[in-house]
């Protein structure tokens, strides 16, 4: 355990040494960070700013907020553990450096999916997780809630942990795949907002076609306490049937895969 604990810190300690080189590059991901969060606080302003406003969809201005904060958090987490992997497939693949990782004597899927880290977007997290606390503050929070809501985010982050692995394991076919995460990213920054402020039909999309509110809803319903059991129940079954399906996916795509050297 303590041999696995000093890789762990060897490996963080290069990452941090290596992107934090030069303080600018800090700076423009804390500026990014706190851009991103303000144009979410911005739209929910937008929402509740109207005169005699004081609720979009039955969901109250704190209750919305801890809608933006998960949705910072997650931002955070796409930005610090999943896209920098994810978008190394496609240069893996195009370059053949997909054959050494495929030669090693280590999960594959495991593999690709942590070996790069963005400690740059660190502070992603740090502010969805401020919002989520500050939110829950002015709310009635219940202990049985607040574990629900971590439950249903773990199985928020497999969500899309599997949609980007699904999108990027493509590029075993179609090389190029930036495109296609970039437009998943853009229906994504709807997660902002809970999802009972968009029109039924968006909503539809959103919770069964998209389930964006799966990722960022659905845990802040279960903190206040207002999630139904339907949902609740869904979120892990949707999550286990994505890993098992972007599993096998995997599976097949490295079965097919003929390597560079061929």
């Amino acid at each position: 355990m303590r041999r696995y604990l000093r890789l762990v810190r060897i490996f963080v300690g290069a990452t941090l040494s290596a992107q934090l080189e030069y303080r600018a590059n800090f700076l423009g991901a804390v500026l990014a960070s706190l851009g991103e969060v303000g144009v979410a606080l911005l739209g929910i302003s937008i929402l509740f700013g109207q005169p005699g406003v004081t609720q979009v969809g039955g969901w109250s201005f704190r209750e919305a907020l801890l809608v933006t904060g998960f949705f910072m958090l997650t931002e955070g987490v796409i930005s610090v553990f999943i896209q920098p992997n994810m978008s190394k497939i496609a240069e893996a693949v195009r370059t053949g450096n997909m054959d050494f990782t495929l030669l090693k004597p280590i999960d594959a899927q495991f593999n690709v999916s942590t070996r790069n880290l963005n400690v740059l977007r660190f502070p992603d997290l740090l502010i969805g997780l401020g919002l989520i606390g500050y939110a829950a503050s002015g709310l009635e929070v219940t202990p049985g809630g607040a574990l629900a809501a971590a439950v249903l985010y773990g199985s928020a982050v497999v969500i899309v942990y599997c949609i980007y692995l699904g999108l990027s394991t493509t590029a075993f076919w179609f090389v190029k795949t930036q495109n296609v995460t970039e437009l998943f990213s853009g229906v994504f920054g709807a997660a902002r907002f809970p999802v009972a402020a968009f029109p039924v039909p968006v909503r539809f999309v959103l919770t069964f076609v998209l389930p964006v509110a799966f990722i960022t809803t659905v845990p802040a319903q279960a903190l206040t306490g207002a999630l139904g059991g339907g949902l609740a129940l869904a979120s892990p079954l949707i999550a286990a049937a994505l890993f098992l399906g972007t599993r096998w996916f995997w599976r097949y795509a490295v079965a097919s895969y003929t390597s560079a050297s061929s």
